[in-house]
């Protein structure tokens, strides 16, 4: 249905530290170290499109993660067995494999991918169908289309059945020829058609099922393989004005006959499923009061019986309606429901008595039961497979069985996003209500600071889904476009409203916007909510900001312009300023504008221009951050360029605004995405949190400066490069760390504050107590980790030179005898120069304080300091002895210099966890 309705498929602008460790409130450690970034949420993995084999043995499905080299998000296919612990891949690179379909005897796996086809002939398209066996082994393609496919099942073992695009025809072939690239908008004389059609998987033969003229978008094949239910576009701008409506057709697969169903009343379905049986197929369809427009409704189940020729409502006693997951079992069905703030699983079973259908539900209880956002199950309705989150904790799969409607003995098979979960704290959420417009209640999901104080009062944002049909639901949601974690851990309440107008809260609420209420009761129930937690005593009613994409970024103009002097900060992204341009410009733009305002703009223009918050810019107080895609069609781009330029017209408020070169709605490469998160963060910090001062473009990154207000910003974590822990009576300075890949390496050599903790006898003139500990044996710094290690309850040691010697690769200026003489010193000027530092007098006097040189560490990496410099530091070697790496302030930097540290500018640097076990040594024959 037409909606600006925005559901991402989802960079701390501060240095951010690792500390080790962090101390939660009642005084324990905590593993959860590391603050979020914009990669973690951009990168995650995700689920899509899992299956239970035929035999109930194994689950196929999907996984999805970000590829920095392909800068988009790639898929691989992966089985998960129901009656073990065990994974296996099946697909491996950046080609995008998905859909996958297991044949009905459960030995082949057919899946869509763009992988590379040493063969592949010309004029194909990238994408193709492939097959694997489930057993493994290696994938291959099936066929050499012209189009890709859209859509795929199996019709029997030996045969699938896919739509696609029709090959090219002589137009097309002449257009190419000539490289004209013009368009036609709704070209329905050359449009391509979208058919169906069946490949034998033994000789790859492709046959022709249907020979339709016009573009079949969802279908569903009978489980015998006898018919395929298919609905029928019929009008290329039907989106946009619904004026010509599909049509669903029933096709005989085995003569080719086709006869339209569903012919009385508004019934035009969105899903379609058939039943176990053969008996005839379930159909998802809208259903509105609105005599003209399907555009905010909820979904209701109809059933078509084969035998009869006649379909029915499935009475599913349900107000809100169905959620459209719906997976056939033998005795009828389970579906997810539409229940406001998440989904309500149900079991559906059905009876016949002559030719009358019966149905009875139960809902289903257990454990998970209130927050399953996808579902699977066997046929006998045993076995139940289904994708579980909060809002709070990341989404997982899992299996359990179903007694009673009852599900028990849930096993996780997923492990997605392992490393995330361990090292990242999650935000604490909750659903609150408050009264909204009309006084009607509205629910939110309530993100709270982490780390929270219920003493103090905090900031608040509103982040605002788009839709206006969308729902936020107490499920995990963090995406470029909503990086809830990013700004909780910033010291920020969240709040996402399911203002009027949602969808998931039934008929009425959805419908309650239409006819010219837009805007009128969403703006006050968002509005509304703040004030709720200002009454609280939550929230600091003076540090209130807004963001949202699409309709939400609409809703967060809206109140910038409604509540001005509240709002001090919005970031917005893909959002309509003024309604009349948008009408004609967008792909849905009669059946959304003429739907919410009640008339089309050549009918009411005053309505329009009333409506259109670019005659309000004036009002803004808010410091906005705009954001948009080139290619967007379905909120034109002119709309931001349009807000941008008024408020940079009035000149009242700081404004910015990015545009992403040939993106749609929402950006797709991933280096937008993280500029997208990186700019917001940046934006919040320096106009709504003031926790940073505006960025100075003439700061070269890694200059001395750069480097100087790195090194100082590093040094707030705990002053001597460490964190405070209460051990023993006493307080102790624990070596921080940071990351090299897997590893945690202290950023500092261990300092001289922090081995006296360990060995008081330690001499530590005053004021020298941040300086690197020098003159120490390898047996002291073993005595120290094995003492550090038994302190914290964690694994310290000394680093093996194995995973160390490139760190200690560089010693270009740090601080070596070359610093100290102003050049490079030749082995023998270094001799000459030892002897002189003996002026000086004490011990190691070349020595400075832990950090007073430039770390090293690329642009948003973690710097360690004093791996070429300083002090000279203990390592392991593979036959477990030990040998000094780096360079020293009594040692030239020259890589080539034979110079040996001298004693007293020995030191060492901490690892922490433990080391990898080396590779088995093996042996070959030649």
């Amino acid at each position: 249905m037409p909606s600006k309705r925005f559901r991402p498929t989802i960079f701390l602008a501060a240095i951010s530290f690792i500390t080790s460790p962090v101390l939660a409130a009642d005084g324990t450690k905590s593993t959860k170290t590391e603050s979020w970034k914009a990669e973690d949420i951009i990168y995650d993995e995700s689920v899509s499109d899992f299956h239970i084999s035929p035999d109930g043995h194994w689950l196929v499905w999907a996984k999805s993660d970000g590829d920095k080299e392909k800068d988009s998000r790639v898929s691989n296919l992966f089985l998960s067995s129901l009656t073990e612990e065990r994974e296996i891949q099946l697909t491996r690179g950046a080609d995008n494999s998905r859909l996958p379909r297991w044949s009905p005897d459960g030995e082949w796996i057919g899946f869509v991918s763009g992988k590379p086809r040493p063969q592949a002939k010309p004029d194909t398209a990238p994408v193709q169908i492939w097959l694997i066996s489930s057993r493994g082994g290696e994938p291959y393609p099936l066929t050499e289309l012209a189009r890709a496919p859209r859509q795929l099942e199996w019709l029997d073992k030996d045969t699938i059945i896919f739509s696609a695009e029709e090959d090219p025809s002589a137009y097309e072939q002449a257009l190419k020829k000539k490289k004209d690239d013009s368009e036609i908008v709704d070209d329905s004389d050359h449009a391509p058609p979208v058919r169906l059609f069946k490949v034998n998987v033994k000789d790859k033969k492709i046959t022709r099922l249907t020979t339709n003229t016009d573009w079949i978008q969802d279908w569903s094949v009978s489980k015998d393989g006898k018919y395929a239910v298919a609905v029928h576009a019929k009008s290329l701008h039907y989106t946009f004005d619904q004026k010509t409506p599909p049509v669903t057709m029933l096709h005989n697969i085995s003569d080719g006959a086709a006869k339209q169903v569903f012919t009385e009343g508004r019934l035009r379905p969105v899903g379609l499923r058939w039943a176990l049986d053969n008996s005839g197929f379930y159909a998802f369809i809208p259903f509105s009061n609105d005599p003209k427009f399907l555009t905010a409704t909820i979904e209701q189940l109809y059933f078509y019986d084969l035998a009869t020729g006649k379909h029915m409502q499935v009475p599913l006693d349900w107000e809100n309606g169905l959620a459209r997951a719906l997976q056939p079992t033998q005795d009828g069905f389970y579906a997810l429901l539409a229940a406001g703030y998440h989904f309500k699983a149900a079991h559906y079973t059905r009876d016949k008595s002559g030719d009358i259908w019966t149905w009875k539900h139960a809902m289903l209880e257990g454990d998970h039961s209130q927050n399953i956002n996808g579902l699977d199950v066997t046929e006998d309705g045993k076995t139940f497979v289904y994708y579980y989150s909060t809002a709070s904790s990341m989404p997982q799969l899992f299996r359990a069985q179903v007694d009673d409607d009852k599900l028990s003995s849930p096993v996780q098979l997923t492990k997605l996003n392992d490393k995330l979960i361990k090292s990242r704290a999650f935000a604490k959420t909750e659903v609150v209500r408050w009264k909204g417009a009309d006084n009607d209640e509205v629910e939110g999901i309530l993100y709270y600071p982490n780390p929270y104080d219920p003493a103090k009062k905090y900031p608040l944002i509103t982040a605002i889904h788009g839709g206006p049909t969308g729902a936020d639901l107490d499920a995990w949601d963090d995406n470029w476009a909503y990086p809830m974690n990013l700004l909780a851990q910033r010291g920020a309440f969240l709040l996402r409203p399911n203002y009027h107008g949602s969808g998931n809260y039934g008929l009425k609420w959805v419908e309650s916007i239409c006819c010219g209420k837009y805007y009128d009761l969403e703006t006050p129930d968002i509005n509304q909510g703040v004030d709720s937690l200002i009454s609280k005593g939550l929230v600091d009613p003076d540090k209130i900001a807004t963001l949202g994409w699409s309709n939400g970024s609409i809703l967060s103009i809206s109140l910038i312009t409604t509540y001005p002097s509240r709002y001090k900060a919005a970031v917005v992204g893909a959002g309509d300023v003024e309604w009349i341009s948008d009408w004609g410009n967008v792909v849905f733009g009669d059946s959304f504008d003429s739907y919410y305002f009640g008339k089309s703009p050549m009918e009411d223009p005053q309505l329009y221009i009333r409506k259109s918050p670019f005659f309000k810019m004036d009002k803004v107080q808010a410091a906005v951050l705009i954001f948009h895609g080139t290619a967007d069609n379905q909120v034109p781009p002119a709309q931001s360029w349009s807000f941008f330029r008024a408020l940079q017209y009035y000149g009242k408020v700081p404004v910015k605004f990015v545009v992403f070169p040939g993106e749609p709605h929402g950006p797709r490469k991933l280096t937008h995405q993280v500029r997208k998160v990186e700019d917001e963060m940046a934006w919040f910090d320096q106009y709504f949190f003031k926790s940073t001062p505006p960025p100075n473009e003439a700061l070269k990154s890694g200059s001395p400066l750069d480097t100087a207000i790195r090194t100082k910003n590093a040094a707030r974590s705990g002053g001597a490069y460490g964190a405070p822990f209460a051990g023993k009576g006493k307080s102790v300075l624990i070596p921080e760390v940071v990351k090299r890949g897997e590893l945690e390496i202290g950023r500092c050599e261990v300092t001289r504050a922090q081995f006296s903790a360990f060995d008081s006898h330690y001499n530590m003139p005053p004021g020298t107590e941040n300086y690197p500990a020098n003159g120490i044996s390898l047996e002291q710094a073993t005595a120290y980790v094995d003492w550090l290690s038994k302190l914290t309850g964690q694994t310290w040691r000394v680093p093996d030179e194995k995973e160390v010697a490139a760190l200690h690769a560089s010693t270009e200026g740090e601080n070596t005898l070359d610093y100290w003489a102003g050049y490079a010193a030749n082995p023998d000027d270094t001799n000459r120069l030892r002897e002189k530092v003996k002026e000086l007098g004490g011990t190691a006097p070349l020595l400075k304080p832990a950090g007073s040189f430039p770390g090293q560490g690329q642009e948003k990496e973690e710097l360690i300091f004093d791996l070429g410099g300083n002090a000279a530091e203990w390592v392991l070697t593979a036959d477990g002895r030990g040998k000094v790496l780096g360079g020293s302030a009594d040692c030239p930097a020259d890589p080539r210099s034979s110079c040996a540290p001298a004693t007293e500018y020995v030191g060492f640097r901490v690892v922490r966890g433990a080391a990898k076990p080396s590779a088995a040594t093996t042996t070959t024959k030649e």
